[in-house]
């Protein structure tokens, strides 16, 4: 019988059996020493500082484990259990890190000892099912309560994510913002992507808000802007996907003339394409007009003139959320512009927040939607509270669709 020959690329390593096993466990033991002084109400923050030498601060075990440049496979799983446990609760990233290092701290002993993994897997397949039956026995339903009581429950659950973060000294300010926000939205689905979060810097924590609708930054303008009316109410919105400017066709297209005149025509189609666009805007009687393209200084002074507010280069997310919230569809063409495809909302003014001007949107009839726009100081600060209501509002969300809480003992008591 001929001896097999193995052809593995220069450089493998190749290794099996008790000695591999062991190593497995050490890597992961070095993992979770990095981020084991995270967790809890006295765990301290990582600065960590990546490859282009972008700093972030943060205690989320998730984003610190994205962070880590991980390069041993058996770690690695770690780092996906965080990255699962961030989608699927928000909360507890850092925990269930411990937790498997931990449980591979105990097997190793066995391991040294020469008992088989497959032994060791259903052992621990047994305790996980243990553990779940004793979790179920002592939790809270909370199905029959009044909504007063909910929703205290629901800002205790939200509190108690925060204990650990930056924000905790403010979390009854927070937790109070985080719950309205995700009972504002469809239920059952309390679809993630409607809150809205927007950073401003400057002031403080507790200057940070809860807009019942859409609210985004203003965006590049031109002249004549500043003659806009700022606030309506009642107003329609004409949502686009259209270039409302002036292009120099030399960059698009050739155009040949031999006189003057022909030369004139084809300027004067170019404005008078533009002005139908505009003519039809207003028309449709739209009070306001956003488009995710740019619009330009002549489209800017002729909606001035007729007391129209427009904004250009409008983000596709916020693009997004105000046509689901205020209804209207996202038009490439002013043709079929009728008063079905025009969003409505209550109220619209722009406001001074911080050194930042907002667009803000409420009294939205179509879907439920809120932006959180928070305030604070340095650029890290603010990642790390958004970090850190991001857990709050998903555990917020998973106790509205799970009909039990398990209480924890407080490490402060």
């Amino acid at each position: 019988m001929q001896p097999q020959i193995l052809l593995l690329k220069e450089g493998t390593d190749q290794s099996q059996g008790k000695p591999q096993l062991i190593s497995n466990i050490n890597a992961c033991q070095l993992v979770v020493d990095a981020v084991r002084t995270t967790l809890g109400p006295r765990g301290m923050d990582k600065l960590i500082v990546d490859h282009n030498g972008k700093a972030v601060i943060s205690n989320d075990g998730a984003t610190i484990m994205k962070l880590l440049d991980i390069v041993h496979p058996a770690a690695k799983t770690l780092v996906d259990i965080a990255k699962s446990q961030d989608a699927e609760v928000g909360d507890g990233t850092t925990s269930v890190v411990i937790l498997a290092g931990e449980l591979l701290k105990r097997l190793k002993p066995f391991i040294e000892e020469g008992v088989h993994p497959r032994i060791l897997v259903r052992a621990v397949r047994t305790a996980a099912k243990l553990a779940v039956d004793k979790v179920s026995e002592l939790a809270v339903k909370i199905d029959n309560k009044s909504p007063e009581e909910q929703r205290e429950l629901l800002r205790k659950c939200a509190a108690t994510a925060m204990s650990s973060k930056l924000i905790h000294q403010q979390k009854e300010h927070f937790s109070k913002m985080v719950v309205d926000a995700v009972l504002s939205l469809d239920a059952p689905l309390l679809p993630l992507h409607m809150i809205g979060i927007k950073k401003v810097s400057g002031g403080a924590l507790e200057d940070s808000f809860l807009v019942a609708g859409v609210a985004f930054k203003k965006t590049f303008s031109y002249a004549g802007f500043e003659m806009q009316p700022k606030s309506y109410q009642n107003c329609s919105i004409a949502l686009l996907n259209i270039e409302l400017e002036l292009k120099a066709e030399r960059d698009n297209a050739e155009v040949r003339v031999d006189n003057v005149k022909e030369y004139q025509k084809v300027v004067d189609a170019e404005w008078q394409i533009l002005y139908e666009k505009l003519a039809a805007l207003h028309a449709s009687g739209a009070n306001v007009v956003l488009s995710k393209l740019p619009i330009g200084d002549v489209a800017t002074q002729y909606f001035a003139d007729r007391d129209m507010f427009c904004a250009g280069r409008v983000p596709e997310e916020d693009m997004r959320r105000t046509q689901r919230a205020c209804g209207g569809a996202v038009l490439t063409s002013v043709r079929d512009l009728g008063a079905g495809a025009l969003g409505h909302c209550k109220d619209f003014t722009e406001r001074q927040v911080g050194g930042e001007r907002y667009n803000i949107f409420t009294g939205c009839p179509a879907g439920k939607t809120c932006t959180l726009v928070l305030r604070g100081g340095a650029e890290q600060f603010l990642e790390e509270t958004e970090r850190s209501l991001h857990d709050a509002i998903m555990i917020v969300r998973r106790t509205i669709k799970n009909d039990a809480v398990v209480a924890g003992e407080s490490p402060l008591q």
